[in-house]
């Protein structure tokens, strides 16, 4: 394991995090669970049927000794939990109905970190992306003065690590949009010991190119200063420039950044996704991620195709968001 999540691990340790896992059922979700209780970085709470999960568990030869399993059916505080849903929803649902969305696994999980009875939830093995971060959206909500989520991942390679952010939520940020994608973005890369230096990213460096594109890039580096004055972020940048030195020398001699940028902020969904899956792909670089920014509380959304490791490490993730707050 990489000295990113060895350093993680021995953050976490001692801490008592809880960190839910709404699909108790499926067996990569509890392998890592079973590695993460033994391991003692956390408390897994697994939701599902108590009888099946600790069957297939006995099935699969992991110990689930250290962990919690939840079940929405039987769950001994469900009073209190639909008290707080119907009060957090404002009038959009009733008891009768609360009872009937708390059932979902999904929303059983989120409501147990709004209701402080776990740290963080980690989701999507089993479920869309909608399925893992509406019930956060609904619930948990945005921080004060952040408008929209965002989704990151820590690039790492070796010693290397970046941050590539939208990556995985935003179709097609406005300016404001990118400048909240930038602050909550060089957050998050603090939480990896990373100092942030953030580029955005255009296919165009400091004008070179001017239309509607690189404007609203422009703009959003302007807007991003204003938000956190202390931030070193620039653009708009063509990934050389942002980069590698000698060519921001050429391209953009005055920048504060001068190539030396280690958080990326790509203009548009389309770009993030694509330029991830190449540094991973071509590049060698692990992705870790996506990892969700700008909620209250930690949620954490896994691709269907994860893995048993993927699901660990998210967990050290979602658990360490938990700890910085």
């Amino acid at each position: 394991m990489s000295d990113l999540f060895e350093g993680l691990k021995a953050k976490l340790s001692g801490q008592n995090l809880r960190i839910v896992f709404p699909e108790g059922l499926d067996e990569r979700i509890l392998a890592a669970a079973g590695r993460l209780a033994a391991d003692g970085v956390l408390t897994p709470i697994l939701v599902g049927d108590i009888e099946q999960i600790q069957a297939k568990a006995a099935e699969m030869d992991v110990s689930l000794e250290a962990a919690e399993i939840y079940d929405p059916a039987n769950f001994a505080m469900m009073d209190e939990l639909v008290a707080a849903f119907v009060e957090r929803r404002k009038g959009k649902a009733t008891e009768e109905q609360a009872r009937k969305i708390l059932l979902d696994e999904n929303y059983f999980g989120t409501m147990l970190v709004y209701s402080n009875k776990a740290d963080g939830l980690v989701s999507g093995a089993a479920h869309s992306t909608a399925d893992t971060v509406r019930p956060a959206l609904q619930i948990i909500k945005t921080k004060e003065g952040v408008r929209k989520t965002s989704g990151v991942f820590i690039m790492v390679r070796e010693d290397e690590k970046y941050v590539f952010a939208d990556c995985a939520i935003n179709i097609a940020p406005d300016s404001q949009d990118l400048a909240e994608i930038a602050v909550e973005s060089a957050k998050t890369a603090r939480m990896f010991d990373v100092e942030p230096r953030v580029a955005m990213l255009s296919f165009s460096t400091k004008g070179s190119a001017v239309s509607p594109e690189t404007e609203r890039v422009s703009k959003a580096v302007e807007e991003a200063k204003l938000r956190d004055p202390l931030l070193i972020v620039d653009g708009e940048f063509q990934f050389d420039a942002a980069f590698v030195p000698s060519v921001a020398e050429k391209k953009a001699p005055d920048s504060v950044i001068m190539g030396n940028a280690n958080v990326f902020v790509f203009p548009s969904l389309e770009a993030g996704n694509i330029g991830y899956k190449i540094a991973q792909r071509l590049g060698g670089f692990e992705a870790v991620g996506p990892i969700l920014q700008g909620l209250n509380r930690p949620v954490n959304d896994l691709s269907r195709g994860c893995s048993e490791e993927d699901v660990y490490k998210l967990a050290l993730i979602t658990a360490a968001q938990a700890l910085s707050k």
